[in-house]
């Protein structure tokens, strides 16, 4: 194969009678070029956004979360939270209250999910604690003190509420009834934390109290909503939320954060697999004008393949020549175009210049995560299709008897 190949770089590296043959060599090679980066970028952009995604959702949401039926309050939690950490592939779990409230800083006034929590537990299943970016995560009664109260930073940024203030919660959960109707159970609490969970939906939306605080609040005794738990392998979520199902019986159920969250990654999954058609689509058109490039030459050399023939070259060899010309502006393309998507990716990974709107996207900044089997995926896509280019072209070369070839020379 020296010959041939010898020949296929002299074809794209020498000069033509037809310069805009070499123009369509070289907008083929671009094509292949931008088409990979493209793909690279978007694909390692979609892998960030998914993986941010995730992350952001289990920092404050637990692996596995067991509820009775109805959402019953569940009584006997202590002897719940022993059957669950008999399990062998749970690593921690912690009870927790949950209600939607509203919430008041003077006269302004919003709606909050209020979740009452052990923040000693609390710390071994979520990343809560670990997001408090003002005050602290203690909610320890302190003698004369309101209860604290933590909120996420854009609720508390609509209260214009500081560290300090008083907070007022009302509940129609533990609603009084009155001659005018049910009246709202209210308390007043101090805001002693502001956290950060990087996702504009928590940050708007949560608020935390001590679990003693919230039983006492909603009139609950010593019954929690339902128990967080914590697994190994957050991928056999919905397995083990199944074993600690059938451990605990009726009326117990399991929501894991896949099922959770399924709708999300769904579409996140069908767009990166959507926006992958679309960018080979790319280079397609680069693979077409390959096509176009490689049936000019064969025109321009017509008298040259004759001549080979005439000299013993095989049909095989002629067209293993125009195979090879494809293949090198195909894998010259690929190569530039994984050079420039790798850049490309480490600039936006490093320097976080795009910014998303955060109440849009969930996050604010452009994730970027690279994976080896995309660059391996890509590549082969790539050079496959510059590949199935290059069989009309090298066909017809194949093809050309050298008589017909030289007759007219």
């Amino acid at each position: 194969m020296g010959y041939e190949f010898f020949i296929a770089r002299r074809h794209l590296g020498g000069k033509r009678r037809t310069g805009f043959i070499s123009v369509i060599s070289f907008l083929s090679l671009a094509g292949v070029t931008v088409g990979v980066a493209a793909l690279l970028t978007v694909i390692s952009v979609m892998n960030g956004f998914q993986d941010e995604l995730r992350s952001k959702i289990l920092g404050v949401t637990a692996h596995v979360i067991i509820l009775r039926q109805q959402n019953e309050p569940i009584a006997d939690y202590p002897a719940v939270i022993g059957v669950i950490r008999a399990n062998p592939e749970v690593v921690n779990c912690s009870p927790f209250i949950y209600t939607k409230s509203m919430i008041s800083v003077g006269r302004r006034v919003d709606g909050v999910v209020l979740r009452g929590i052990d923040p000693e537990l609390e710390t071994g299943v979520t990343e809560v604690s670990r997001n408090i970016v003002a005050g602290d995560f203690d909610f320890a009664p302190r003698p004369g003190a309101l209860p604290p109260l933590v909120l996420g930073i854009e609720l508390a940024d609509r209260l214009r509420a500081h560290l300090g203030d008083t907070v007022t919660v009302a509940s129609p959960q533990a609603a009084t009834a009155t001659p005018l109707g049910l009246v709202p159970k209210a308390r007043q609490f101090r805001l002693t934390g502001i956290f950060d969970a990087g996702m504009y939906e928590y940050n708007s939306t949560l608020a935390y109290i001590g679990l003693s605080q919230a039983q006492d609040f909603l009139d609950l005794g010593r019954a929690v909503t339902g128990i967080e738990v914590k697994v190994r392998d957050l991928y056999q979520a919905p397995r083990v939320g199944r074993d600690l199902v059938r451990s605990l019986g009726a009326p117990y159920r399991a929501n894991d954060w896949m099922q959770l969250n399924w709708n999300l990654f769904s579409a996140l999954k069908l767009e990166k697999t959507v926006m992958f058609l679309i960018l080979v689509l790319v280079i397609m058109v680069a693979a077409f004008n390959i096509i176009s490039s490689l049936i000019m030459i064969v025109i321009e050399k017509t008298r040259e393949i004759g001549i080979l023939k005439s000299m013993g070259a095989t049909s095989r060899s002629v067209m293993r020549i125009f195979m090879l010309e494809g293949l090198i502006i195909g894998a010259g393309g690929t190569l530039m175009g994984l050079a420039m998507g790798y850049a490309l990716c480490r600039l936006l990974a490093r320097y976080q210049f795009i910014s998303l709107p955060a109440d849009v996207y969930f996050i604010n900044k452009l994730p970027v995560q690279m994976q080896a089997q995309d660059f391996v995926l890509i590549s082969l896509s790539a050079v496959a299709i510059t590949f199935l280019a290059t069989i009309y072209p090298a066909w017809k070369a194949f093809r050309m008897e050298p008589v017909e070839a030289i007759r007219y020379e």
